[in-house]
Formats: C-alpha cells, sequence, structure tokens
C-alpha cells in the first residue's frame, strides 16, 4: 500500500510530466519524469528488463526531499517511466531516500537496499546533523514495500571511529559459491577521511561488518560515496567518489571527482590491495556511477552527468534538470578500466557518412557532417612528417556559440573548452586530460546528444562527459589544425529513436 507522500509524488509527476515534450528531452539520454534527477540507482536485470532507478525530486528542478524514480527497458536506451516506487515517509528516511542498489531475492521479488537518512527536529537542508543506515524495499517491479524492521544495517555495526554522518550508498550482490549476500558502502571516519567498508549476511536481514577494504589516509576526499566492487580480466576494480580533495596534478580536479582503485580483493580474507588509483571520468559533468551485468555476461555502467559543482545552475525555464550518461560497456586493458558505448546504440544509427585522408589545416567542414543527435568518430593523424600544433574540433556551432575540443600533441594533452556554449552562469567551462601518446595520433569517438557531449578517447582509454545547453539550432561541425596540417578520417551516425 502506498503512502501518501509516495501517492502524491506519483500523482504529481503523472500531472506534470506529460507535459514536457520529448523534443525537450535529450533523445537518448535518460532525464527524469519531471523535476530533478541525480544519482542513477537499483540498476538491475529483473524479470526480462532491465530496471533503473534514480534520485529524484519531482516537484523542482532543485535538490531536495529526496525519492526514487524509475525507467524500464529492453535496451537500456530506449527507456519507459514508471510511477516514483520510494518516498521519504518513514522515521528512518524523514530526510530523504538516498542512493542504493537492487537484486532478485531468493523468494523472487526485487530487492531494493538504499540508505535512509533521518533527521530529528525541525531542521531540514543539506549540512544538517543527521544518522544514515541501510534499508530494504521489495517488489514486482512496479510497487515496492519497505520492509517492516528496516533499518538493517546501522552506523553501530561499524568499528570505532567511523561517522553515523556518512555512511551510505550500499552496492549489494551475492556470492553462490558461498551462499551469503555482500555489501560495499561508502564511509567516513571521525579524522574525515574516505573509506569503503564491506558487509555480509546469510539472508538479507542480519548483517555484519567484514572489513575495511580502503581508505584514503586523508589523501583522497573525507568521504567515498557510490562505491562499487567488480573484477575484470585480472584486475579488480572499486570506484568511488572522493569528495572536497585538492587537485592533483592532471589526474584529479579540485572538489568532487570520480576514482576507480584498481586492484586486488582477496575473497578469502576480505582484503583488498590497491595497485593504483585513476579518474574515471575526466570531464565536467560526470558522478555517482553504478554497474549491473547484462544477462549475457558484459559489466554495464551508467553514471550522473553532472556534478556538486554545478548542480544549482539549471537553465532558465526548463522543466527537467539531470541526466545520465550513455550506458557504457567496462573492461580492462593493462589495468585500465575501458569504457565503450553499449553496442545496442547501434541499432540507432541513421544517415552514415564516411570521409577518409581528408586534409585539415584551415577551418574544414564537411557535407553531411553536423547535428546535434550523433555519434561521430574521428581519427586524427599527422600530415606527413611535420607534427601539428594544435587540432579542433568544433560542435554545437553557429555564428555566436560553439564547443570545442582540442588535442596539442607536443604535450599529448585533450582540452574540452564549453565556454562560449551558451551558459549564463559563471561554472567551470574548461577540463583537460593527459592522454596517452601516439606520435601524433589519435582517435575521438563523440557521442552527442542535444545538451551533453560524450568523448571516448582512442577505444575508451579515458572518457570525458560534459553537459551544454546551447540552442539546437547551433548544429554545425568544423575541423582545424594549427601549426601544421592533419589527415582525418570521419564516421558519423544520426541517432534516432
Amino acid at each position: 500500500m502506498e503512502s501518501d507522500r509516495l501517492k502524491k509524488a506519483r500523482e504529481y509527476e503523472a500531472a506534470h510530466g506529460t507535459q514536457i515534450t520529448e523534443e525537450e528531452r535529450p533523445v537518448y539520454h535518460v532525464t527524469p519524469t519531471v523535476g530533478w534527477l541525480n544519482d542513477p540507482n537499483g540498476f538491475s536485470y529483473f524479470d526480462g528488463q532491465y530496471h533503473l532507478f534514480y534520485q529524484y525530486n519531482p516537484y523542482s528542478t532543485h535538490w531536495d526531499s529526496m525519492h526514487w524514480g524509475h525507467l524500464v527497458s529492453e535496451d537500456m536506451l530506449n527507456w519507459k517511466r514508471l510511477p516514483a516506487v520510494l518516498a521519504p515517509d518513514t522515521w528512518y528516511d524523514n530526510f530523504g531516500v538516498f542512493s542504493g542498489s537492487a537484486l532478485t531475492a531468493p523468494d523472487g521479488r526485487h530487492l531494493l537496499i538504499y540508505t535512509g537518512v533521518e533527521v530529528t527536529g525541525e531542521a531540514r537542508g543539506e549540512g544538517v546533523p543527521c544518522r544514515q543506515t541501510q534499508c530494504l524495499a521489495f517488489g514486482d517491479g512496479m510497487n515496492y514495500v519497505k520492509y517492516e524492521n528496516n533499518p538493517v544495517i546501522t552506523p553501530e555495526m561499524l568499528p570505532e571511529g567511523y561517522s553515523e554522518e556518512d555512511f551510505r550508498d550500499p552496492k549489494i550482490w551475492y556470492e553462490e559459491k558461498e551462499g551469503v549476500y555482500y555489501s560495499i558502502i561508502g564511509a567516513s571516519t571521525e579524522e574525515n577521511d574516505g573509506a569503503v567498508v564491506l558487509f555480509r549476511s546469510p539472508d538479507l536481514y542480519n548483517w555484519e561488518y567484514v572489513s575495511t577494504l580502503d581508505k584514503g589516509g586523508n589523501e583522497y576526499g573525507y568521504m567515498w560515496e557510490c562505491p562499487d566492487l567488480f573484477r575484470l580480466g585480472d584486475t579488480d576494480f572499486i570506484p568511488i567518489l572522493p569528495m572536497k580533495m585538492v587537485a592533483k596534478g592532471n589526474e584529479f580536479h579540485a572538489g568532487n571527482n570520480a576514482a576507480y582503485l584498481a586492484g586486488i580483493y582477496d575473497r578469502e580474507t576480505h582484503t583488498f590491495t590497491r595497485k593504483a588509483i585513476r579518474s574515471i571520468d575526466y570531464g565536467i559533468d560526470f558522478y555517482a556511477p553504478q554497474s549491473t551485468v547484462t544477462p549475457d555476461g558484459r559489466r554495464v555502467m551508467t553514471a550522473w552527468m553532472q556534478t556538486p559543482e554545478t548542480m544549482h545552475r539549471t537553465p532558465p525555464g526548463v522543466k527537467w534538470f539531470g541526466q545520465l550518461t550513455i550506458p557504457r560497456e567496462l573492461s580492462e586493458k593493462d589495468g585500465l578500466l575501458i569504457q565503450r558505448p553499449i553496442r545496442e546504440i547501434e541499432a540507432y544509427r541513421k544517415d552514415p557518412v564516411y570521409y577518409d585522408d581528408v586534409y585539415v589545416k584551415e577551418c574544414t567542414r564537411l557535407t553531411g557532417v553536423e547535428g546535434r543527435s550523433l555519434d561521430l568518430t574521428v581519427r586524427v593523424k599527422p600530415a606527413g612528417d611535420t607534427l601539428y600544433q594544435k587540432f579542433t574540433i568544433k560542435v554545437a556551432e553557429d555564428e555566436e556559440f560553439c564547443t570545442s575540443i582540442t588535442y596539442d600533441p607536443a604535450d599529448s594533452m585533450l582540452y574540452f573548452d564549453r565556454t562560449y556554449s551558451g551558459f549564463m552562469h559563471y561554472i567551470i567551462s574548461e577540463r583537460k586530460a593527459h592522454v596517452r601518446y601516439r606520435g601524433g595520433e589519435i582517435r575521438l569517438r563523440l557521442m552527442i546528444d542535444r545538451f551533453s557531449v560524450e568523448i571516448f578517447v582512442n577505444d575508451g582509454e579515458q572518457v570525458m562527459s560534459n553537459t551544454i545547453y546551447t540552442r539546437q539550432s547551433a548544429d554545425g561541425i568544423s575541423f582545424e589544425a594549427v601549426g601544421g596540417a592533419a589527415v582525418i578520417d570521419v564516421e558519423k551516425y544520426t541517432i534516432e529513436k
């Protein structure tokens, strides 16, 4: 039986969500039914469909009063919006139903595990003292009921020295060989050190602390949000969100980051040996990734294509705010986390355009290469023996606006710049990434949607995800080499659904 708060949310989204036309939304990126979206939650395959939930405030395009929105899909691209499934309607989640994950329970029901945030008293808002616990809900893919004995994991179960206010975002899985459930959870110590902790349960209801898998050593942020744990190849990966970092070279920027720990997880001792820590995404807008495994065995990840730093800068007049990245197939190469757009996108490609060995020096435009919903691959190499100084691609371009991607082969740096994309706020507009040097050659796959540009570098070795809110009539694309010439191959498809 739905609570009054959930009923109210469902009635509101039913009344207002239909007022947003498809033309006002991205073509192939997830957006909320109405209002605000942030972290993806509960990404899972259940009862023949992919389910994707998200942090949701239906009543406003700003963060507040977190619910869970709900979508289902056959292919992770064409999503159907379903009614909200969770609302902050109990004592243990009166401030918000925060992030979590999902799996299929032994009795066949769909299980959601999430963080309930409790605030006592009248105070509300970010920064208010709170208590965070992990809670369960069970459902049939449409309606969900919270477990009567929630919460099932509490801060008191942590070792001494951990914060009860920063203990959230459980990612759950089942180990068949052991017949045991595990959950990795983000945490912070009382000394403001980010950490990830591991819990286990034989039955989903009775949990115990197992170990602390890693800590930041007060070097990588004060809190590690939204952790995950999975193995690809011979490497175990733990994605984390280090909050409020200081910048570290070209790898980590100041503020909130998205990173992954690469190493070895010993499944017998439940210890993790870290070999490296790297950024997951080098763009401006990427946060809170979550992964699932498809029926054919692929590890697929999506994330919030926004950040806490830019989340208050909603464009004027919008009826929704917040979108998710294109789902990405994950693999491992030389200890790196490789990300590529899911292969299902190929079913939506239309009107192919190909160019080979185009000589580029001055500003060059190619017939048929334009638009704001594209899958565009550009292969760049020097023309002859002389290395060009810079190569730039401009997208979403007209006489006033553009967004640029520039490669400097001397420093092997890739730059993204949306300064002239039409934002009306003083926000982050530039970001750069150091890429592997290949003698001036680089392969860039640009997934362009109406409000975003995702750049996959050298077959997914690195990614830069970014939002843009340029007027839709700005659909030009141009190429230019400075200080020399380049030769490019271009493969372009329009994406339609």
